[in-house]
């Protein structure tokens, strides 16, 4: 068993597992996109910083065919070879010489088929079976203990627990478990573990996990509840869910796989079902792969986005310390970490996501790739984060109290243990909660080579109390829809890049604060700027018109607002291009964005299209990471600055 709530820390340090993961290749092979890194250096468990090569191209199928594949069991139930075992206080009984009754304890010393029926108040059944499968059908199973697990299977090579049709199952174990005692769980297998059946199992596990499989441990169908004081769902080798009903309340992990010794194991794969987890501390969390493909799963952890946690908590929604990919399915979290991390990459490929988290919504420490699907982030400090951020495809919305988009460098030097950083001059945890909203003032502001921010194509629609778009490095945009809603305050901006932000297609629309406004730097698709000379309000509609009156693009703001950036390929390089007040918006086209309309009447700024506008600072003032959990600044704020104090932040 383990402490429910682990210690959090700035940037936990990436386990040597992973970077052999990430070495060994951990994913398919890459297309031509910024999504992949042979630069980064990672800390392993022993403090030697190593090289590392990231690549979040990754789909649910390629990630698996580098892991070891789930057991295959049979699960169905021939009636004529079932040993039927009838469990009663005191008077257990069965004509199996396999099967022996001693007080309460019923013992199954043999592979077969066992149906077992009845009631223990205060019993165990236990399978020591060496090397041999067992079946082993609940119906109407109603067992407790106040020593031990009620159900163990302590030897065994691959074990099936079929819930009978119609049936009702329960299972409960003691409150304080012997410190000599080898089963871990209410249900314990020391075998590879199926759970299978049309019945329903109810387990509530009082003194350590619920479901614990030591190998792997399957799940194809059923209907289970699991409340459990630590771990609800473990298998060390891996969990894999097909099907069935589950749901989940637990103060540690609501689901976990957690061998973190074979790089090709300690994985998590939902492949359908229904999903309904309620943890203290992580959702679905693994030690190399969390992998989502399909079903409907709902996460909320410590209590939700809104939820102020302790220092040393950090309650996640979905957690894959190597990678975490979604390609399938519907994936809701409510939670008051992360909605979504990973130590090195994150994917998404396909699904429908709702998140709402406390901290970022979605996280990859090196690299993150939304490449298909729906993702709506409805609250979060930072929506998309990592060292290299590449939106390929998809539709994107999110909303955010500090940066939409934030690119910036990977730190895998943070020692968990002590939440300090070790020896490469990184942020402490007080030094980085001193830099508040975006990571404070980016130091030298000079561009970081490795952090790069992609936008190839899908839609993104930002709405951003600090930067809408922020690179401490470079941004490109080849492809799609961008529309930001960005800043009020100065110190931030719609964009923020500290190297280049090179343009060559798509529509981009940036609308915020003036104070450290930049367009793009350069490309092939030009762009203007447009500085207001009067400040816009929320509910306003401001258009890009050109020359000979032709309404480019139409923005309705939310907010109040001082520039306007714009980029299509209707934009001509050199051409004037003005802001207008007042017009009705055309057809929509994505968030706030609309193409055409009337023309205002109020002429609120005018501006060349190729004309660079670099913001305070030239390359601006980009900042990294976002502060500890538990003391978060207010949006747009700097910790410790009163409400009507300016921001100077990224």
């Amino acid at each position: 068993m383990r402490t429910p709530l682990r210690k959090a820390a700035v940037r936990a340090a990436v386990p040597a597992t992973v970077v052999a993961l990430i070495l060994a290749g951990c994913s398919s092979g890459s297309t031509d996109t910024a999504a992949s890194s042979s630069t980064s250096t990672s800390t392993g468990d022993s403090g030697t910083t190593v090289p590392v090569s990231t690549d979040a191209d990754l789909t649910v199928e390629s990630a698996m065919a580098e892991n070891t594949a789930p057991h295959t069991a049979d699960t169905s139930v021939d009636e004529t070879d079932a040993v039927d075992v009838t469990l009663a206080d005191g008077a257990s009984t069965s004509d199996s010489d396999a099967v022996a009754v001693d007080g309460d304890t019923v013992t199954i010393s043999a592979g077969g088929t066992y149906r077992l029926s009845g009631t223990l108040t205060d019993g165990q059944v236990v399978v020591t079976a060496p090397d041999e499968d067992v079946t082993l059908v609940l119906d109407g199973v109603d067992l407790s203990s106040s020593t031990t697990s009620p159900l163990q299977v302590l030897e065994a090579d691959e074990v099936v627990v079929v819930l009978a049709d119609g049936s009702n199952n329960r299972l409960a174990d003691t409150a304080t478990y012997a410190d000599d005692d080898e089963a871990s769980g209410a249900l314990y297998s020391a075998g590879d573990l199926t759970i299978a059946g049309g019945g329903s199992l109810d387990v509530a596990a009082n003194g350590n996990d619920g479901i614990v499989g030591k190998d792997g441990l399957v799940v194809e169908s059923g209907t289970i509840t699991v409340t459990s004081v630590d771990d609800g769902i473990r298998g060390k080798d891996y969990v894999v869910v097909t099907g069935g009903d589950l749901t989940v309340q637990a103060a540690g992990d609501a689901i976990k796989s957690d061998d973190d010794e074979d790089t090709t194991l300690g994985y998590v794969l939902i492949e359908d079902g229904t999903l309904t987890l309620t943890a203290g501390d992580d959702g679905l969390t693994a030690s190399t792969d969390a992998l989502v493909a399909g079903g409907a799963v709902t996460v909320t952890t410590g209590d939700g986005a809104g939820a102020t946690v302790a220092q040393d908590a950090s309650p996640k929604g979905v957690v894959g310390d190597a990678a975490v990919v979604v390609g399938g399915g519907t994936l809701t979290v409510d939670s008051a970490d992360d909605a979504i991390h990973s130590d090195a990459v994150v994917s998404i490929t396909g699904g429908t996501l709702s998140l709402a988290a406390g901290d970022d919504a979605v996280h990859g420490e090196y690299a993150l790739q939304v490449a298909g699907g729906t993702v709506d982030i409805t609250q979060a400090v930072e929506g998309l984060e990592a060292q290299e951020v590449s939106i390929l495809d998809g539709d994107i919305t999110l909303v955010t109290s500090d940066d939409g988009i934030n690119g910036s460098a990977a730190d895998a030097t943070t020692d968990e243990a002590t939440d300090d950083t070790a020896t490469d001059g990184t942020a402490t945890d007080d030094e980085v909660a001193q830099q508040g909203p975006g990571g404070g003032m980016g130091g030298e502001m000079s561009a970081d080579e490795d952090v790069q921010v992609t936008i190839a194509g899908g839609t993104l629609v930002v709405d951003a109390e600090g930067d809408g778009l922020d690179s401490n490095g470079s941004m490109t945009m080849t492809g799609g829809t961008v529309v930001v809603s960005g800043p009020t305050n100065a110190g931030n901006g719609s964009i923020d890049y500290n190297g280049t932000f090179e343009i060559s297609g798509g529509e981009l629309i940036a609308v915020g604060s003036s104070g450290m406004a930049q367009t793009p730097s350069g490309g092939s698709q030009s762009f203007v700027g447009l500085t207001l000379s009067q400040q816009g309000a929320a509910g306003d509609v401001v258009q890009v018109v050109a020359a000979d009156g032709d309404v480019l693009a139409s923005f309705t703001a939310t907010k109040s607002f001082g520039s306007v950036v714009y980029s299509s390929p209707d934009v001509v390089d050199g051409d004037t291009y003005t802001a207008m007040l007042g017009g009705t918006a055309g057809s929509a086209v994505a968030g706030p964005l609309n193409s055409g309309g009337d023309a205002g009447t109020t002429e609120a700024g005018t501006g060349t299209a190729g004309e660079v506008t670099a913001g305070m600072g030239g390359g601006g003032m980009g900042g990294g990471r976002g502060g500890d959990m538990g003391d978060r600044p207010a949006p747009g704020q700097m910790p410790g600055q009163d409400d009507s104090a300016p921001s100077s932040g990224a």
